[in-house]
């Protein structure tokens, strides 16, 4: 399930998932930042420049290039910034295409697998044109993101 909110000029993504892996298979798959590649869009170019130690840590510092938009390149900084172990970790954007980004993962044990559920907090540069920008693309952008995660995990995770 996706949803949108949008307060005080930022908006909230939150995204939910139940995976029938237990949380350790969870966990070890989506703390290796290299496999973020294995869920993202082809179209989108993306590239962990940093190089790509096998465990996240808090403080790291990944670098991408990833492609928004046909044939515009970008680069991303994101530093993990909280982690506990099985439970949850955060990302958040140094610099990069938005102003603000602040993604929590969070992972629960279920009886019968676990339930995944990302929280963003995002907000775009340039005022007015940016939250035109949100209307006419950027939020439907990240649906088929999520969604091509969604669809990946499924299939990776049966």
């Amino acid at each position: 399930m996706i949803s949108f909110k949008s307060h005080s000029g930022i908006y909230s993504l939150e995204v939910t998932q139940f995976l029938k892996i237990s949380l350790t298979e969870a966990w070890n798959f989506f703390s290796s930042p290299g496999n973020l590649s294995k869920i993202t869009p082809k179209h989108m170019g993306f590239e962990i420049t940093s190089g790509s130690p096998a465990k996240m840590y808090t403080g790291q510092i990944i670098t991408y290039k990833v492609s928004p938009f046909p044939g515009i390149k970008t680069n991303w900084v994101t530093e993990i910034t909280h982690v506990s172990e099985g439970m949850f970790f955060v990302d958040e954007q140094r610099f990069g295409p938005y102003r603000m980004w602040h993604h929590e993962h969070h992972f629960e044990a279920k009886d019968d697998g676990v339930l995944m559920t990302d929280r963003v907090s995002y907000k775009l540069p340039l005022g007015f044109l940016g939250r035109m920008a949100h209307s006419l693309f950027v939020k439907n952008q990240l649906k088929q993101i999520f969604v091509h995660r969604e669809t990946c995990l499924e299939s990776m995770f049966r």
